[in-house]
Parts: C-alpha cells; structure tokens; sequence
C-alpha cells in the first residue's frame, strides 16, 4: 500500500470530497492519517468521514451521549498531497541508495523523510 500513517492526504471521492468556506469557495478536504489498515484497503482520516456513535455512561464517560469519530474511508478515495505544490498527485517508487523510497509523480519530490 502506498499510503502510510502520518501522511496528508486529500479527498478525491465521496460525500466528503469538497468543503466550503463562509466566501463560498469550495477546497478539497484534507486530513492526516492515523491509522492504515491494509487486510481491507482502508484508511483512517483525521476530520474526515465523521460518524455519529451513541454512547451509554460509564465510568470513564459519565454523561454518554452523541459521539462524533472517523470511520475509515477506501485507499482508492484519498490521494498523497504533493510537498511542493500542495496538490494531489500520484506516488512513484525509486531507490536509493539500496532503499525503496516513495515520491510524487508531480513535482519529483520525495515523501519519505
């Protein structure tokens, strides 16, 4: 899998694919990952596919209530945003010096620190 914890990744697909701003201008939605889950193809989004979980009191949480967190979205609906340009882009391997390294096809740069 090409997407890996930590990266920033942008929506390309879905209901949670575009967010407006008070002027009315629409941006794609961006958020770091959290967590990969490579057995089912999904990843966890940061602020993206919010879903409400109603939860009863318990010790830990005495009022319960309506709790928002993130369900993980299809590796296929988000894209790594490109370090340069700060726009989705497509991610090539290459190696070097003897490691495999990640970059982005549209700018060259690499991703891996």
């Amino acid at each position: 899998m090409y997407i890996k914890a930590g990266d920033t990744v942008a929506v390309i697909a879905g209901r949670d694919q575009f967010v407006t701003d008070k002027k009315g201008n629409t941006t794609r939605k961006t958020g770091r990952v959290l967590k990969v889950y490579p057995n089912t193809d999904r990843v966890l989004v940061e602020g993206v596919n919010l879903m409400k979980k109603h939860q009863r009191p318990t010790q830990a949480n005495d009022k319960g209530g309506i709790m928002e967190k993130e369900a993980p979205i299809h590796v296929s609906n988000v894209a790594i945003l490109d370090p340069k340009t700060n726009k989705p882009t497509r991610v090539g391997y290459r190696e070097v010096d003897g490691k495999k390294v990640r970059y982005a096809k549209k700018s060259g740069e690499s991703l891996d620190k």
